[in-house]
């Protein structure tokens, strides 16, 4: 799904969270949720990317039952409706479990599989898993963030925890890596990141980039969250030049778009 060199794939994401920091709320109905996933898949996503806990700092946290009672609907009707790969955002082993078997074919956990059992359950599934890096905890990863060299230290983490789940039996081409933009950094950690991307891209590893409306962008244009596209569709560019193979994105169109930009002028100065 993710070889080396392939396309840059599109991951849209579908929230179905009340308190998400983009579209909290929109999307609770299941009906309304296969929609928007519909609407997202004819724009070009490959991926979407189900979540029913928001990590926002701040954020309330969401039992198991609750976050089951939430995604499992629309994660069938979405396996049931359209040929896409649909990605669970979580955390909770036995939500990754409930979400494979209803047609999920990704684990992407902001946790990188650190809560007890969910790499036991990510290794026993089989399905990639995309490793995140956050420092801290959602709830208060903002409060000082503090790194002596950004890059270098989000990039020996994730290749630990890409070690760890070796050690756990998974195979390394099903693993994609996650600097975790905004989780646990300032304004300059996450520039420094966009800019070293290629570090983490040489690791061998896909590398996805959720950018897209974050506080990062807002601070740079002074834009609330629902005016971020245009700077959201810049740090994708960059993303991609840098060697991103996935973008986790709000505005699936826009961004497709400037997939396929980024991609010519990559290609042009391969030649």
């Amino acid at each position: 799904m993710f070889a080396p060199n392939a396309p840059v794939r599109i991951m849209g994401i579908l929230n179905l969270s009340p308190d998400s920091f983009s579209d909290g709320g929109r999307f609770v109905e299941p009906a309304v949720a296969l929609a928007h996933a519909q609407a997202m898949a004819m724009e070009g996503a490959d991926i979407i990317d189900v979540g029913g806990e928001s990590t926002r700092p701040g954020a309330r946290a969401v039992d198991q039952q609750e976050e089951l009672d939430r995604v499992l609907p629309v994660i069938e009707a979405i396996a049931a409706e359209l040929s896409v790969t649909i990605s669970i955002d979580t955390s909770k082993p036995e939500v990754m479990r409930a979400a494979v078997a209803a047609g999920a074919g990704l684990i992407n956990d902001v946790r990188a599989l650190r809560e007890d059992g969910a790499l036991g359950a990510a290794a026993e599934l089989g399905v990639p898993v995309c490793l995140m890096h956050m420092q801290g905890q959602p709830r208060r990863m903002q409060d000082a963030p503090h790194y002596q060299d950004v890059v270098s230290e989000v990039r020996a983490f994730l290749l630990e925890r890409v070690a760890q789940c070796e050690e756990a039996g998974m195979a390394r081409d099903q693993m994609l890596i996650d600097p975790g933009f905004g989780f646990g950094k300032t304004l300059d950690h996450n520039l420094q990141l966009l800019r070293g991307l290629g570090e983490l891209a040489e690791t061998g590893l896909p590398v996805l980039v959720g950018v897209s409306r974050k506080s990062m962008i807002g601070a740079l244009t002074d834009r609330p969250v629902d005016q971020r596209v245009s700077g959201s569709i810049a740090a994708a560019t960059v993303a991609v030049l840098n060697g991103a193979s996935v973008l986790r994105v709000h505005d699936v169109a826009a961004t497709a778009d400037a997939v396929r930009v980024a991609e010519a002028i990559g290609e042009q100065e391969q030649s």
